[in-house]
């Protein structure tokens, strides 16, 4: 039996991925070392719950949580981030991406669903302590490379003040399934249909934060004007409950941004800093 093992580019997560070549066909060896929780049974739990609903995302084929591996279904190379970056015209494919998002929208969260081991695995609500554990990222792990601690905790106490008035201002319930990673690298061309990946930290939460996700992606650069076609054409499609509370809606929208724009730039420091990825 002739079989190929291929490393494959990795994600900020604590796990490493290869390719298994076998009988012409691949699969993909996933290797948590830290986090085996989360990056194996609660990814693996999230992605039946999404693939029970009609959603595709990697088929669970073997796995040994103890020895921290998993073996899922390959979608390839081909995410729409390689596909964006070669097209003029990226409206048509960001459609096609916020009506995925909208059927991933209309799935009724379940606060427990079932895991490989037929136990539980519960889906949290986003709260201020999801909010100010991601934002602080920024305070905690950015700030630190240019000014002294005390002053890095200053600025932290003042700006917690004000972020706490907005996280408290957020208008619309946390009653949405949220991917909390919905941009165009965890999303591959799989034939016809959009893939799904990287799905372990979703919660439940506010249905403007995987729209944020996407329109705001600090990986690929697009245009204002861009930016503001796909916004409007999610809230062409969306509930009339969004419609008619626009103004309310785009605010959590700008709150939500801020909040994950100060979350990642905190995430790619901590990358830099802990785990020596540049």
């Amino acid at each position: 039996m002739k079989y190929k093992i291929l490393p494959i580019a990795g994600d900020a997560s604590f796990r490493t991925f290869y390719r298994l070549i076998l009988n012409k066909t691949n699969k993909i060896i996933v290797l948590a070392k830290k986090e085996k929780y989360k990056n194996l049974i609660a990814y693996s739990a999230i992605n039946q719950f999404l693939r029970n609903n009609k959603i595709l995302t990697p088929k669970l084929y073997a796995h040994d949580y103890s020895k921290g591996i998993i073996v899922i279904e390959d979608f390839g190379d081909l995410s729409f981030y390689k596909i964006l970056l070669k097209k003029k015209n990226k409206l048509p494919i960001y459609k096609k991406i916020i009506d995925l998002l909208l059927k991933i929208q209309k799935i009724k969260p379940k606060s427990k669903i079932k895991n490989i081991n037929n136990e539980s695995h519960i889906l949290e609500k986003y709260s201020n302590k999801h909010l100010f554990r991601e934002s602080n990222l920024f305070f905690d792990w950015y700030l630190p490379l240019f000014l002294s601690k005390k002053r890095a905790l200053n600025i932290k106490r003042k700006s917690n003040k004000i972020l706490s008035k907005l996280y408290n201002r957020l208008n619309f319930p946390n009653s949405y399934f949220v991917h909390r990673d919905y941009h165009v690298q965890n999303l591959m061309k799989v034939g016809k249909k959009i893939g799904v990946i990287d799905s372990q930290d979703a919660l439940i939460g506010n249905p403007a934060y995987d729209l944020v996700s996407l329109v705001d992606d600090v990986r690929i650069k697009t245009s204002i004007k861009l930016k503001n076609q796909i916004y409007n054409y999610y809230l062409k499609k969306t509930s009339k409950i969004y419609k008619t509370n626009s103004k309310k809606f785009l605010e959590d929208f700008k709150i939500l941004s801020v909040q994950r724009s100060l979350k990642i730039i905190g995430v790619f420091s901590r990358l830099f800093i802990r785990d020596k990825k540049k």
